[in-house]
């Protein structure tokens, strides 16, 4: 996912960015309220962490411009511990939800993960090559034949064919397929990533799943 982390507090915005860089998303930060307004209309964006007190345009202001606009992007925002009144405007403006400060980075990388599944979906189908993967039904075929595709594998396949053409981070996979709850030294992704291969690719004389060691996987455009 792409996050957008728009804070004045550099350090704050820095690490922030890091983390879920680290985490294995994208991420950019900006440190005002008019160029995270800007930053924000940019579709790529999958959720906006922005602080209520900026400079140009502050946090609320941001939000209800990005609603009137039709912009259903989620937004956490981040206010101080005894700012009531702004976690009440914001959430009016239409912010998804708020974060107090001071936070922990584990409980901000969960809040984000809530309110991205909020999201309704932008399509329906997802179709790389002979590929396709309905994720309403959740069912998938390859050359119009359907796999039979466990809970785990349909999550990992559907993070794979969003971002087909790009390497995946196991740390992204094991966040966003496995909520975060598999330990980073487990061999969980290995293992799917195998079933996987013996799902869509082997029995159909194909090679679609590259692994990038000791960085990630990547779905070819092109197999």
């Amino acid at each position: 996912m792409h996050f957008l982390v728009v804070e004045d507090e550099v350090r704050l915005a820095d690490l922030i960015v890091q983390y879920l860089r680290e985490s294995g998303h994208t991420a950019e930060g900006c440190h005002n309220g008019l160029t995270g307004l800007d930053a924000a209309r940019d579709p790529r964006v999958d959720a906006v962490v922005m602080d209520v007190m900026l400079p140009g345009k502050d946090g609320v202001q941001v939000c209800r411009t990005l609603r009137r606009e039709g912009s259903d992007v989620p937004v956490l925002l981040l206010t101080a511990r005894s700012a009531i009144n702004e976690r009440v405007a914001g959430l009016d403006a239409g912010a998804d939800d708020y974060l107090v400060k001071p936070f922990a980075l584990e409980e901000l990388s969960a809040r984000l993960r809530a309110i991205s599944r909020r999201r309704p979906a932008l399509g329906s189908r997802l179709d790389v090559g002979d590929l396709v993967l309905d994720p309403d039904e959740r069912r998938a075929w390859r050359a119009g034949v359907e796999l039979d595709l466990s809970r785990r594998e349909f999550a990992v396949l559907e993070i794979l064919m969003e971002n087909a053409g790009r390497v995946v981070t196991r740390a992204r996979l094991l966040e966003e397929a496995w909520d975060g709850e598999a330990d980073l030294q487990s061999n969980s992704v290995d293992v799917h990533i195998s079933k996987l291969r013996s799902k869509i690719d082997k029995p159909f004389g194909r090679a679609s799943i590259t692994t990038l060691r000791g960085t990630g996987y990547r779905l070819e455009t092109r197999s």
